[in-house]
């Protein structure tokens, strides 16, 4: 499946006025890979509410007065995940998560703050820029993790400070920086399962970490084998390889019986690939929003292992019982 045919369900958590909604929601209308889904908020007042409505967008809204900060989370979760989102994208949530919140979205929560990370996390990030002399601020899309603002930072947009710029001033031209940056990291952040070049390059990292093995080329697709001349393949990528819709890792199986029972027993994930079939070969889909790299790197490994000599797998066998 590309990018192009489906589009990424996405919660919005709001605290006040939802300006960076807004520009999510507005870039979901022209095109961007994604759809909002609900919008939320930890205050029942909050103007992006109002909006969101409008806009024909379901919203929710529970004020955190009064509940633990698990018990509210708790909530939001509930209707996060009543509403179908895959991805939860933070705008102004004027909320420290919980932890156990946090680990539940995790690698699917990002969160836009207005300073270039790792630089000024938590408040009054301008005023800190301006007391540094800062020529230059801006903002951060970055992955929501238990550290404040320290996540994986996946875009940013620089703007510049000018003279006579006082917090409010920098606050607002960064605010309009922050409108083109948000949808477009979130639109390449939610492409990325179906991205080949990112699919292979996550692939090619663990491949590349088992013991001897190396990057090829065969029948002018990507491959990995164990290193040297007489080193078997062990691994393929295929992106829609003869006309097929998934972009997949092809692994070796013990044989026809093994493939055929992967193929009946789960046909979304295994399918019979063009000509490597014959030869015992499964293809394993990457390009779903469900895909279990664990399941890929077990794929991986035991394929390895089924052409790695003996002197390999000892060396592995050893490492693993420690």
């Amino acid at each position: 499946m590309s990018a192009e045919d489906r589009r990424a369900k996405v919660a919005v958590l709001i605290s006040g006025a939802g300006s960076n909604m807004a520009a999510l929601l507005y870039a979901s209308r022209q095109g961007a890979p994604f759809e909002i889904v609900l919008v939320a908020s930890n205050d029942p007042h909050a103007g992006g509410l109002s909006l969101a409505e409008a806009e024909g967008i379901p919203t929710f809204a529970l004020s955190h007065k009064g509940l633990k900060r698990a018990e509210h989370d708790g909530a939001m979760d509930a209707a996060i995940r009543q509403s179908g989102a895959e991805f939860v994208a933070l705008a102004g949530y004027m909320r420290v998560l919980s932890d156990e919140m946090v680990q539940r979205w995790e690698g699917r929560m990002l969160n836009i703050h207005p300073s270039l990370l790792p630089k000024y996390k938590g408040l009054d990030p301008h005023a800190r820029a301006l007391e540094a002399g800062d020529e230059v601020v801006g903002a951060s899309v970055h992955l929501v993790t238990t550290e404040l603002d320290g996540g994986e930072v996946l875009g940013q947009a620089e703007v510049a400070v000018m003279d006579g710029d006082t917090p409010e001033t920098l606050a607002h031209r960064v605010k309009v920086a922050e409108h083109q940056l948000y949808p477009r990291v979130l639109g390449d952040y939610v492409s990325r399962p179906y991205d080949p070049q990112w699919l292979l390059a996550r692939l090619t990292g663990m491949a590349l970490a088992l013991p001897e093995a190396e990057a090829a080329t065969s029948h002018g697709s990507p491959g990995f084998k164990i290193a040297g001349k007489s080193g078997k393949f062990f691994a393929h990528f295929a992106d829609r390889h003869h006309g097929a819709e998934a972009i997949a890792l092809l692994a070796k199986t013990s044989g026809q019986d093994e493939l055929s029972d992967l193929v009946e027993r789960d046909p979304e994930v295994f399918f019979r690939p063009a000509y490597y079939h014959a030869s015992g070969w499964v293809g394993i889909s990457l390009n779903r929003p469900d895909c279990d790299w664990n399941q890929v790197q077990h794929w991986l490994e035991r394929s390895w292992r089924s052409v790695a000599p003996k002197r390999l797998t000892k060396l592995m066998d050893a490492a693993e019982e420690f």
